[in-house]
């Protein structure tokens, strides 16, 4: 996802002085009638009792504040209590950025960090399982970008193959350009859902991609409907020249959770949301 469109980590709701919660000034409650004890009047006694009140629970809401405080470093921190900052779960954000640059449309120059490597697999998993692997100029732009320079050269032509077999792409309703048919929109996106660093070191990065994906055709008279899969897939990584390239992947079915009872969209309202809602670049 791009932070860097999004709002900073620190920012919130302010007020014109720049405090949550607008001027931070304090309200002080007038008596509405007579006896009106709390509007201030006086009973004896009761107001020092009153006080009293207040200033246990003050001291109550405080110390489980600190509490709840101290509970939250715990949880967070990592069993060995040796480092000095607490360790994040596998999917947790990071507060940093993303890159901002671009390889044929595609980010790139991640850092040489655990947390690189996982936004370098999910960025390359997106544009792996996009349309544009289905056009001959876009798809080689993708794997040039994607791979290493060493086994892109030698994939080129497995996937030019296996991207342009007649039989591949009658059976998902495209023809031999991967064109999809005149009314009907060609639907291919990986949404990520998490990343898990399986190996690294200095050079290599084994890196788990869980996400779904939408595959289909969408448009009236559409053999192949938009549907929806869950797979992991695992990319190898490797740093050269100052980022992280992918050597290979493997890939394997779910995690799948189950679905709910919903009604699904029209062929006309699945192509807009996919023509109106653009994707993300995506970081820890």
């Amino acid at each position: 996802m791009s932070l860097g469109d999004e709002p900073g980590y620190g920012d919130g709701p302010r007020g014109e002085d720049g405090g949550y919660g607008g001027s931070g000034q304090t309200r002080t409650r007038l008596p509405d009638r007579p006896g009106d004890v709390y509007g201030g009047a006086r009973r004896g006694r009761g107001s020092s009792s009153r006080s009293l009140v207040t200033v246990v629970g003050v001291v109550v809401l405080l110390i489980a504040a600190i509490a709840f405080a101290n509970r939250g470093d715990n949880a967070a921190s990592s069993g060995d209590g040796s480092g000095d900052k607490a360790k994040t779960s596998p999917t947790a954000a990071s507060g940093n950025h993303p890159v901002n640059s671009k390889t044929a449309g595609i980010p790139s120059g991640f850092p040489h960090t655990e947390q690189g490597a996982g936004s370098a697999a999910a960025n390359y998993g997106v544009a792996l399982g996009s349309p544009g692997m289905f056009n001959a100029d876009q798809r080689h732009a993708i794997v040039d970008a994607v791979y290493t320079p060493a086994v892109a050269a030698a994939r080129q032509s497995d996937l030019d193959s296996a991207y342009t077999s007649e039989k591949f792409l009658t059976n998902i309703g495209l023809d031999k350009n991967g064109a999809a048919p005149a009314g009907q929109t060609f639907i291919s996106r990986i949404i990520p859902v998490g990343t898990k660093i399986k190996a690294f070191n200095t050079d290599s990065a084994a890196v788990e991609l869980w996400y779904t994906s939408l595959f289909g055709l969408s448009g009236d008279g559409s053999t192949n409907p938009v549907s929806e899969s869950w797979y992991t897939t695992t990319y190898q990584l490797k740093w050269i020249d100052g980022d992280w390239k992918v050597t290979d992947f493997t890939q394997k079915d779910g995690p799948v959770p189950v679905g709910r009872d919903q009604k699904a969209s029209t062929a006309d309202d699945m192509t807009k949301a996919v023509e109106e809602y653009g994707g993300f670049t995506y970081a820890r």
